[in-house]
């Protein structure tokens, strides 16, 4: 099965991809909020999203209404200078957005597989599917902590899996992690791919060719027939 193309957006640079972005998912926010009475947004760390979240912190909507939630996480405690969720308090959970309900990825627990029920008790409380999923991509084609070569990778990717949430180990990952699984992410209502600069454009055009899933998991995504994915790019 061949990747799909899916609708791509490109900026002109990361202030206009930022400020596009933030729209669109405002807009899903407020869409959850209108139908639901409330919103749920999956979001993503590294350094990409940064300039993303100042802006959709600042968007006007009933912030109170909004959980919000990670793509994935290190097994990190959220003081540590490589916590996504950190990341996210910092960067987004600020101004308006500061009314938003957070819910993390880490707990007390010594490494996630010891953690794993509780965390994945967190996510099964959360209404489903979520109003929009922000991913990111790394240069090696891994999303979410899809990583290649990732111990729980295939489990990870499994489209009728039914797990909520996974530990994955991997070399190209640093930490031992915990992430959403692909039913999750790709069932969100919306899902974005957030990516910069021309080597990952390269890397997504490889992803949309034929080949081997694990070995460039961002296919798993483009692959998913249910998965309503946009492409937010910048040089």
């Amino acid at each position: 099965m061949t990747a799909a193309t899916p609708q791509r957006r490109d900026f002109p640079d990361g202030d206009a991809l930022a400020e596009g972005l933030a729209e669109a998912v405002a807009a899903d926010l407020r869409r959850g909020i209108e139908l639901r009475r409330q919103a749920t947004l999956a979001v993503s760390g590294g350094r990409t999203p940064g300039r993303f979240f100042a802006v959709l912190a600042s968007k006007a909507l009933d912030w109170g209404k909004v959980t919000i939630t990670l793509i994935d996480e290190r097994w990190v405690p959220p003081s540590h200078e490589r916590s996504n969720e950190g990341f996210v308090r910092r960067g987004l959970l600020q101004g308006r957005a500061a009314a938003a309900r957070f819910v993390g990825l880490v707990n007390e627990a010594g490494d996630p597989e010891a953690g794993l029920a509780e965390i994945g008790g967190r996510i099964d409380a959360l209404p489903q599917p979520f109003d929009a999923a922000v991913l990111g991509m790394g240069a090696d084609g891994h999303t979410a902590s899809f990583f290649p070569g990732g111990d729980r990778l295939g489990e990870a990717l499994n489209p009728e899996g039914e797990a909520l949430v996974l530990p994955m180990r991997a070399a190209g990952a640093g930490e031992p992690r915990i992430t959403l699984t692909l039913p999750v992410v790709a069932g969100a209502r919306a899902v974005y791919l957030h990516i910069e600069g021309v080597e990952k454009a390269a890397v997504l055009e490889q992803a949309s060719q034929p080949g081997d899933v694990e070995a460039l998991p961002v296919r798993a995504v483009l692959r998913h027939p249910d998965a309503k994915l946009q492409v937010y790019w910048c040089p």
